[in-house]
């Protein structure tokens, strides 16, 4: 008895083996690359801007939706807290009302597809996925706590804004190309106020408004030369490197009021 009770439980357990093996079958994966994985930050650095290509691939004889792919690339850089102020003007002086604190948000945020995001899936799916700049999470401190607000929330709208104008959050959504059904390109524009650190991308494929494959990459942006050095000095030995900017600055003005000395 015991021999014939194990042979339905160890078909169950082939025929839900064998449905996931069909799943895969049937799945997308995503190949991608970017054209430099390391930036390299000088004093004559004025932005690059990187490709990302990559390729959708099929297993098996799965066909290509009838209604297309839809690719939405997202690209984050270092994280760290941030403030945005609102200023009034308050007897004729523009001064700080109000602040709010943004917490391990992107330094550089940006958003890419190949069509209108509101085209590409559902606002339910969208927020869900993160796709798209009033869809990703920024957290908040919001009083004793910590929120991510509604996208018409004046102070997360006001820090985008502002972000944006610096060229360090952007959204394009004509931005990916579909070389063929299943070859995808995009540019990344790194501008010259680029945080240095590492920088996350995330690629996801949609279809028919429904995720079907993601995948990530990463890129470095990093300093090099004399920058670097100022930079590691700062950032390892405090106190030596406050004295000898003060011995500069010291000397500096000795020497400024040598040349311009009236006799």
């Amino acid at each position: 008895m015991r021999r014939r009770a194990t042979f339905p439980a160890m078909g169950l357990a082939l025929l839900l083996s064998a449905a996931f093996v069909a799943d895969d079958a049937r799945a997308e994966h995503l190949i991608v690359s970017v054209s430099n994985h390391r930036v390299t930050v000088t004093s004559n650095y004025s932005g690059e801007e990187l490709v990302l290509f990559g390729s959708i691939e099929r297993d098996g004889n799965a066909a290509v939706p009838r209604s297309g792919y839809d690719l939405v690339v997202t690209v984050s850089g270092p994280r760290a807290d941030m403030v945005t102020r609102r200023k009034e003007r308050r007897f004729g002086i523009w001064v700080n009302a109000d602040s709010r604190e943004f917490l391990q948000v992107p330094s550089y945020l940006a958003a890419f597809a190949n069509r209108p995001l509101d085209k590409i899936a559902p606002p339910d799916v969208l927020r869900r996925q993160q796709l798209g700049l009033n869809n990703v999470l920024l957290r908040q401190r919001v009083g004793p706590d910590y929120a991510d607000v509604v996208t018409s929330d004046p102070f997360r709208r006001a820090f985008i804004r502002l972000r944006a104008e610096q060229g360090l959050y952007r959204e394009n959504t004509s931005a990916v190309t579909f070389l063929t059904p299943t070859l995808f390109r995009t540019s990344i524009p790194l501008p010259a106020e680029v945080p240095i650190g590492t920088y996350t991308v995330g690629i996801k494929l949609l279809a028919d408004g429904a995720l079907v494959a993601k995948t990530e990459t990463a890129f470095e942006i990093v300093k090099v030369g004399f920058e670097q050095f100022v930079a590691t000095a700062a950032r390892q030995h405090g106190l030596l490197y406050g004295v000898a900017t003060a011995c500069i600055g010291l000397m500096a003005g000795w020497m400024a009021s040598i040349v311009f000395r009236r006799d």
